[in-house]
């Protein structure tokens, strides 16, 4: 039991970090990440970084942690690469030929389990492991169906449609894999989040018994922290904003919301529900002729966030008992969080 007051993070005896989105942006660290990830190192947390990109190997990620300013080691990362190469050597055990469709990140996974890769449906490969890389080519993605059609396993690391960037929102992993399917008439085992796998190993790795996740995407990082059981925090510096917040069904909603990670150095958002009105801190959502409402308007980003969550809870509440109610009013005075 933590006291009232005390930081969210108290609660938890581990923090696991999604990374696109929530420590960085592509080559550049979300504000304020790097502060709140080494104040939570030197409170002693134990942190795992999770991330459903397989571009990279966890060497390379944890040197682009290190050059961001966050203390972070190579043993600290859990790739989705690592993942998908996980199910493939216990399925088919080491020295069996799987079919690379990416770059570094999956070829090093590989590597790491004693898997062969291949690049060619003509040496045989018994599986096919579909990952993320910039320089990904059609001649990839022709191998892969090919090597699918002729009976390869197939695994994609993930399914995320987009990543987001520093310049914006781009097509992900999961826009490649659509284009597999396309020509093909299976659909692929999946490693990453949603799905088990990356974050079982994550959470075998670190020893956790009571972890949080950190997200920013519905639809993976909260999705899957619910599919494990997990506590979740979706922060606001990434993918998902408010209207996906406001809209997630029950199998995809965050136990807390934050603007960025360093909410889990501060106390926990709570709410109190009162009829047709919840009130978090010093703001207020209440339904008035199936809207929501705020009775007050946010005069910092934080009680945006107080309201965005009153909002939210109402919403859900209603939501779940058949009587939705339309955010748009409310929405449309937190434009800071659109």
């Amino acid at each position: 039991m933590t006291q009232p007051g005390a930081p969210l993070i108290d609660a938890y005896d581990a923090a696991l970090f999604d990374l696109d989105g929530v420590v960085y942006l592509g080559p550049v660290a979300v504000p304020g990440a790097a502060e709140g990830l080494n104040a939570l190192r030197r409170r002693g947390v134990r942190m795992g970084y999770v991330t459903n990109n397989a571009a990279r190997p966890p060497a390379s990620v944890a040197r682009h942690l290190v050059e961001l300013g966050i203390v972070c080691d190579e043993s600290d990362v859990v790739t989705s690469a690592q993942a998908a190469a996980r199910l493939l050597v216990d399925r088919f055990h080491s020295g069996a030929k799987v079919l690379v469709v990416g770059g570094e990140g999956v070829v090093e996974a590989l590597k790491e389990v004693g898997l062969v890769g291949v690049h060619s449906t003509e040496d045989e490969p018994v599986a096919v492991i579909q990952g993320y890389a910039p320089d990904l080519t059609w001649e990839q993605l022709n191998e892969a169906a090919i090597a699918i059609q002729r009976g390869a396993h197939w695994v994609a690391t993930n399914t995320d449609s987009t990543r987001p960037t520093d310049r914006g929102i781009v097509p992900g992993n999961g826009a490649a894999v659509a284009a597999v399917r396309m020509a093909v008439d299976i659909d692929p085992e999946v490693a990453g989040k949603p799905y088990r796998p990356l974050m079982d190993e994550t959470i075998h790795r670190l020893g956790a018994k009571r972890a949080i996740f950190v997200g920013d995407r519905m639809d993976t990082d909260i999705a899957g922290a619910v599919a494990v059981g997990l506590d979740s925090l979706l922060v606001l510096s990434g993918a998902h904003r408010a209207a996906e917040l406001v809209a997630a069904g029950p199998g995809c909603r965050p136990t807390h919301v934050g603007l960025d990670l360093r909410a889990l150095l501060a106390p926990p958002r709570e709410v109190t529900r009162v009829v047709n009105r919840v009130i978090c801190r010093s703001m207020a959502a209440v339904a008035v002729e199936g809207q929501i409402r705020l009775e007050n308007p946010p005069h910092s980003d934080e009680e945006a966030v107080d309201a965005l969550w009153a909002v939210a809870q109402l919403g859900w509440h209603a939501g779940d008992r058949s009587n939705r109610l339309d955010p748009a009013p409310a929405l449309a005075l937190l434009p800071a969080l659109a």
